[in-house]
């Protein structure tokens, strides 16, 4: 249902949980581009290990540092950019592609924050 509702409201993407995130991703260990895209400021201040800061506003310009070959997850803040940075990246050919939403959720689940 919830990808329904972001697919009418022009979200792509696959949206999954912190959970879903952790056991198709984290264990066993798949290779993925994780990509936080809040802002520096916001990134500095906490983000998820391993994740790259591409700025939702710059990433059309730093496509070449995103992977076509393997999956993409990505968060923000609250999932609004995060649906947006799905979208930009669906349009410009990325085929698999994971919007985490908001790092609360991720906090709230339990898992680390650098």
């Amino acid at each position: 249902m919830m990808n329904l509702l972001r697919s009418l409201m022009g979200g792509a993407g696959t949206v999954i949980s912190p959970q879903q995130y952790k056991q198709d991703f984290s264990a066993p260990k798949r290779a993925h581009t994780l990509i936080d895209v809040r802002t520096p400021m916001e990134f500095q201040s906490g983000h998820i290990p391993g994740a790259l800061n591409i700025d939702v506003q710059v990433l059309p310009a730093r496509l070449k540092d995103v992977p076509k070959d393997k999956p993409v997850v990505l968060y923000c803040r609250s999932g609004n950019r995060s649906a947006s940075a799905a979208g930009m990246l669906q349009r410009a050919g990325y085929t698999e592609i994971y919007d985490l939403g908001g790092i609360g959720a991720w906090a709230q689940a339990g898992f680390p924050i650098r």
